[in-house]
């Protein structure tokens, strides 16, 4: 498995970077995460950081090397996560929850699967063309789609993320085959809302992404200005092994079984990741499980 990969994360003109990225990988498997924690809500930097490490965790447990079922993984993964903030929150007596928004993609064989909940984005370019992105889980987004009518919205109001109170709403897709010189891109809001879709196709369309990446946050946080929101980008180029050698990429070939890299770090938070446990990892399966039970009774 070959590819080039490039992420950075800036503050903006923020106090603080609630933002988190990362990326992980065995010989055969590749985890991509990207969270942006809430303002509004205390330590959205924590519930961000949180939801990378709890993710990180559950993915070098179960790939050996590779994931057996993506879609079920990635579905309990986002729950645990999700549990695993409201767990912080309540041992510390919060009257408020942290909260982030999730976009996480593995990539295994040739092949693209992804999760999100909120309005960190995914998009996949291929011949200078947006092939797919992801829909935010927003009042906005989800009424241009003709999916939910309401009147006088005038910003992008988010209604799920991770540590509400409320169960998480979450979508998953793919997987996508990739062919080579496709380019994945997970960014937080910051990007999105100073640069429209069309100019974040065309500058991943022509460069490479260690190129694209920081000019597309520079342009982000000059048009936003002094009120520029964090802008975190983390972006992956998909090789071949007949392109691989001129490009600064990563290639897993020479990784050992059992050997898990990582660029995810570690904080504050590792005993509670270390102590997460077979209850709540099958509490977060059974969740889902029971979801897909009940809308296949609906349609039946």
């Amino acid at each position: 498995m070959k590819f080039s990969v490039f992420q950075v994360s800036r503050r903006g003109g923020r106090e603080k970077n609630e933002d988190r990225m990362g990326y992980c990988y065995t010989r055969e498997s590749g985890l991509f995460v990207l969270a942006d924690g809430m303002g509004g809500h205390p330590e959205g930097e924590v519930a961000a950081q949180l939801a990378l490490q709890t993710i990180s965790a559950l993915y070098q447990r179960e790939a050996r090397p590779t994931i057996r079922d993506t879609v079920e993984f990635l579905s309990g993964a986002v729950m645990a996560a999700h549990h695993q903030i409201i767990r912080y929150a309540s041992e510390k007596g919060m009257l408020d929850t942290p909260r982030t928004t999730l976009v996480a993609a593995i990539l295994q064989g040739s092949g693209a699967t992804w999760v999100h909940c909120g309005d960190s984005r995914l998009y996949v370019v291929r011949d200078g063309e947006l092939l797919t992105r992801t829909r935010d889980h927003s009042y906005l987004e989800q009424q241009s789609a003709g999916v939910i009518k309401l009147e006088h919205i005038n910003r992008n109001i988010l209604f799920t993320c991770l540590g509400s109170p409320t169960k998480p709403i979450f979508d998953v897709a793919g997987p996508v085959v990739l062919q080579q010189g496709d380019k994945m891109l997970l960014c937080s809001d910051g990007l999105w809302s100073s640069l429209g879709d069309a100019e974040i196709v065309r500058q991943l369309a022509g460069k490479g992404v260690s190129v694209a990446v920081p000019d597309l946050v520079e342009n982000a946080l000059r048009i936003g200005g002094t009120h520029s929101d964090n802008v975190t980008v983390l972006a992956m180029e998909w090789e071949t092994p007949d392109a691989f050698e001129s490009t600064r990429g990563v290639s897993t070939d020479d990784i050992m079984d059992g050997v898990f890299a990582s660029t995810i770090q570690a904080g504050v938070l590792d005993n509670m990741v270390d102590d997460l446990d077979e209850a709540t990892i099958e509490r977060s399966i059974a969740e889902i499980n029971e979801a897909i039970r009940r809308s296949a009774t609906r349609k039946t």
